[in-house]
């Protein structure tokens, strides 16, 4: 047995979409508006599915009182942690921490997805 996929619930697939593609995730652009999307990321598939999609098969409801996911994305430099944040926000998209120099040695910011998930981005200092 192994690990082959991580799924993401989705209000908005657009948004949503919109968001990993500035993390560089090579998602189709046709993609959007379908209600299941899958992208090899690292040898595993990344799925997102609208909520739509998910209770097509089985109940579900968000989560209480916290987000479903993390996600951490490595940078090639703290710098490149800096500027994909700045340019993230620039965009509209939220800061759950603004970049600071971690005492674990890492280069260290969160923002989050249109769904409220943190996203972690890091480099090593």
């Amino acid at each position: 047995m192994r690990l082959d996929a991580l799924g993401i619930i989705v209000s908005d697939m657009e948004a949503s979409l919109a968001f990993y593609r500035r993390l560089g995730l090579d998602i189709p652009v046709d993609a959007d508006s379908e209600g299941h999307v899958e992208v090899a990321v690292g040898g595993i598939r990344l799925m997102f599915d609208t909520v739509e999609m998910v209770r097509s098969f089985t109940e579900w409801d968000p989560p209480v009182g916290g987000h479903g996911i993390g996600l951490a994305f490595l940078c090639d430099s703290p710098t490149q942690v800096d500027d994909s944040f700045a340019g993230l926000i620039h965009a509209g998209y939220r800061a759950a921490s603004e970049p600071f120099d971690a005492f674990w040695g890492q280069r260290y910011a969160t923002v989050l997805d249109p769904d409220g998930n943190p996203v972690d981005l890091f480099a090593p200092l």
